[in-house]
Parts: structure tokens; sequence; C-alpha cells
């Protein structure tokens, strides 16, 4: 093992089991499991004196329950039921089963997409609606726009009536001109 300034602590201190061990611990189970199994035939062997009258049924039933007791639930598993639906073993669905739910099933959109779809169909109905002149910004816009264009008129008007006026004075200007040269 090397020593000094980079050593790692990973392979430190493993210890692996000898096959020897691992052959004794087994055969000390079975040991175990055969003297519980002994013990529990006893234990049901006075409670038969007592009931002679037991079925076939009621036999057939006790060879189940021995059946799954060679199962050996761990600790008080065998006490408590437990529902976990993390441990529930998944069961395989067939393809054709798959593809029909598929092709029957509309597509699932998420909530963002979803909401996007209502935006863009809100969006496109106001504006069909201002376009049609029935919102209040488009009141306000035509309202203004009325405006806008009695504004421009009267412009459009006085500057008439002020071009006249300077071709009237230009003409005027130009008659008192000829009057006063004489010419006419």
């Amino acid at each position: 093992m090397p020593r000094g300034k980079f050593t790692s602590h990973k392979g430190r201190n493993r210890r692996f089991t000898n096959p020897e061990e691992l052959e004794e611990e087994r055969r000390k189970e079975q040991e175990k499991s055969k003297w519980r199994s002994k013990k529990e035939i006893s234990s049901d062997d006075e409670e038969g004196d007592s009931d002679d009258k037991k079925t076939n049924e009621d036999s057939d039933s006790e060879e189940e329950s021995s059946d799954e007791d060679d199962d050996k639930a761990k600790g008080v598993q065998s006490l408590i039921e437990i529902e976990n639906p993390n441990r529930i073993q998944k069961k395989n669905k067939k393809l054709s089963a798959l593809n029909s739910n598929i092709d029957n099933a509309a597509p699932q959109l998420s909530r963002r997409e979803r909401e996007e779809i209502e935006k863009q169909k809100a969006k496109a109905h106001y504006q069909k609606l201002h376009a049609e002149g029935k919102t209040d910004q488009a009141k306000a816009d035509l309202a203004r726009l009325a405006i806008i264009k009695q504004q421009r008129e009267e412009a459009r008007l006085r500057r008439e009536k002020e071009q006249k006026e300077k071709e009237d004075a230009a003409k005027q200007k130009t008659a008192q001109t000829q009057k006063a040269l004489g010419k006419k």
C-alpha cells in the first residue's frame, strides 16, 4: 500500500467472505428452518387431537398456507398487509392495445401550449372586433380620427381662402401698378 501524499481510502478495509463460511451459514439456516417446521407440525398435532372433525378442505388450505410460509416473509411482513404503489409489479401490455389507445386519444397538450393557443385565439378575436370598430380602443381611435379629419378639413379650407386672398391681393397690386403706369 503506497504511503504518502496521494493515498486513497477506497481499497483499505476490504474483507471477503470465504466460500466455506457462506456454506456454513446456509447450512445453519436450513437446520433452523427444519427445526421450525418440526415445531409447527408438533403444535398442529396437539390442536388436531382436540379437533378430529376437520374436513379435507381444511387440510388442503393448510397445505397451501404451508407453501406460502416456505416463501419466508421478512420481519413482520407476513403480519401486516401493505399496499405500496411503488412495489406493484408492472403488467405487460399488448402492443395492439397500446396502438389503439394512441390512435383514439386526442393529443394531450401541456398547460403552456394550451395557454399559447388560447392567447392566439383571443388575439385574433380582438383583432376582428377591432377591425369592426366594436372595441373601446377602436371607438376611441375612430373618434380621434374624426377629430383629426375635421381639423385637416378646416386647415385645407383656411389655406384655400388665404391662397385666394393672396391671388386677389396680387391681382389688385398688378392692377394698381398698371393703372399707375397708365396702361389701361
